[in-house]
């Protein structure tokens, strides 16, 4: 009987959902929608029937914020995390999704530098003078003419 009650006087000093998400610097709606998806578990309940979190779950947070900034989503964050869990083994698979991110971030960059290219190219060709004419860069977005 006296396990029990340490165990559960030890849950019970867990943090409010509130409070864990304040120490993880994220709104609660955000914690209960991780909650929903599969990446954060269902936590325990105390005896008034409050949630209750760990220290590990603001690891975890942490952990899938950090993978968010990477540009990581959510769907393979949550496949990140089941590697997180492993004790071993989980370098390969890991090192495949990075190596898929960075192709996917170079894609992108490539794209906006097109873009920006192209939007200096207009940008140039603007004289800023209202000729009773038709702004160009209003004809460029309205033409036919691919801008990229």
């Amino acid at each position: 009987m006296q396990l029990d009650a340490l165990l559960e006087e030890k849950k019970e000093r867990g943090m409010t959902i509130g409070q864990m998400a304040r120490r993880a610097g994220v709104h609660i709606e955000t914690v209960r929608y991780y909650e929903r998806r599969g990446l954060l578990g269902k936590p325990p309940r105390s005896s008034s029937n409050y949630r209750i979190y760990s220290e590990e779950t603001i690891r975890r947070m942490l952990f899938i914020k950090r993978a968010q900034k990477l540009g990581f989503t959510l769907k393979v964050i949550k496949e990140l995390l089941i590697l997180r869990e492993r004790p071993t083994g989980q370098c390969a698979p890991a090192y495949a999704q990075f190596r898929l991110k960075i192709m996917e971030t170079e894609r992108q960059i490539d794209m906006l530098s097109a873009q920006l290219e192209a939007l200096r190219r207009l940008a140039g060709e603007c004289t800023l003078q209202d000729s009773g004419e038709r702004c160009r860069l209003i004809e460029a977005l309205d033409s036919d003419d691919e801008l990229l």
